[in-house]
């Protein structure tokens, strides 16, 4: 058997913990500093002239005391073009060390923040539901997978109701199907009466071996309902779909959809390899509800997964696919 997986949940044989990827952290560019312009004047040359030779030259005066040497220092003003280069050099230390700050502070704070508060990181919801993780369940002791090279016959050796999906997270739980046993009344009662005898008749010809279900319904209103019915062999389940559904027609049409084709953005993604799936959708104008609903074959064992909304946004397409997908997986 080939075990898949699709997003966002995939069976496996030991649940793993999905890991999850911490958001990205920016890190603010630190302030480049301008160039300083020059200020110092150019020096230009001052033409010397001539001493008179008449005029006495004044006698060299002693050498001042070093505290006087100091005073003098001191009272002497600083050049206006080095004040400026000084005050020019502790505002863009300040805005460094300002920015600095800002930066560290920022960075703490997206670190800290979860994925869906930082603007920018929020992951919009695309319509997936919670399914809880999924896992194959225990076979027979010496029993292969369906589609095992020892499974000749692709036959599904575990419980069938242990391979009905379960419920997502925030579903209300359908009374008449929990996941255990169903009638075979209680599954053509999903047809149009006009198709009900003759699928009765064809699913006693086909040894029928036995159907479960499991149903629910979300807060936005959409019904969901999962029937799975396992047959004596793969050719009897391979019958039984020609009769209700191919790739290019539908034999038996549902209650409440009278006008199904295919759904033409299904793209088969996440299937198991050997099986076969069909997805239907109600075209416009559907009246008071929007049916989809989609097959699939998978060895012995046929699944048919209904979804349903009333009003006139309808059917999501999104959970419809994610559902049909992983109720694959867990036939495969």
């Amino acid at each position: 058997m080939t075990e898949q997986t699709a997003t966002p949940t995939a069976p496996t044989e030991e649940p793993a913990v999905p890991e999850q990827e911490l958001p990205p952290t920016g890190a603010v560019p630190a302030a480049a500093a301008e160039p300083v312009p020059a200020t110092d004047a150019p020096v230009t040359d001052v033409p010397v002239t001539d001493v008179p030779a008449t005029q006495p030259v004044p006698a060299a005066e002693p050498p001042a005391a070093p505290e006087q040497a100091l005073a003098v220092a001191e009272s002497v003003p600083a050049p206006k073009s080095s004040r400026r280069v000084l005050r020019a050099v502790a505002r863009w230390t300040a805005a460094v060390l300002v920015l600095g700050g800002l930066g560290t502070g920022t960075a703490l704070g997206i670190t800290s923040m979860e994925r869906t508060d930082v603007p920018g990181l929020a992951t919009e919801g695309d319509g997936r539901w919670d399914y809880p993780e999924l896992s194959l369940p225990a076979l027979p002791a010496g029993s292969p997978r369906p589609f095992n090279e020892a499974n000749v016959a692709e036959v599904h050796h575990a419980d069938v109701r242990k391979l009905l999906l379960p419920a997502p997270a925030g579903a209300t739980a359908d009374k008449k199907l929990t996941g255990g046993w169903v009638s075979t009344s209680q599954y053509l009662s999903v047809y149009q009466k006009s198709k009900r005898a003759e699928l009765g008749q064809v699913l006693k010809d086909s040894a029928l071996r036995h159907i479960t279900a499991r149903g629910w319904t979300m807060p936005d209103g959409t019904s969901s309902r999962i029937y799975l019915l396992q047959f004596n062999s793969t050719a009897f389940a391979e019958a039984f779909r020609d009769e209700i559904s191919d790739n290019t027609s539908i034999g038996a049409q549902l209650i409440g959809a009278p006008r199904t084709d295919l759904d033409d953005t299904w793209s088969s993604g996440g299937r198991v390899e050997n099986t076969a799936t069909y997805a239907y959708a109600e075209d416009k104008p559907y009246g008071s509800e929007q049916v989809r609903h989609g097959y699939v074959l998978s060895g012995d064992t046929l699944a048919l997964v209904i979804q349903s909304r009333k009003g006139k946004a309808g059917t999501e397409r999104i959970p419809f696919h994610q559902t049909l997908i992983l109720q694959n997986q867990l036939l495969g």
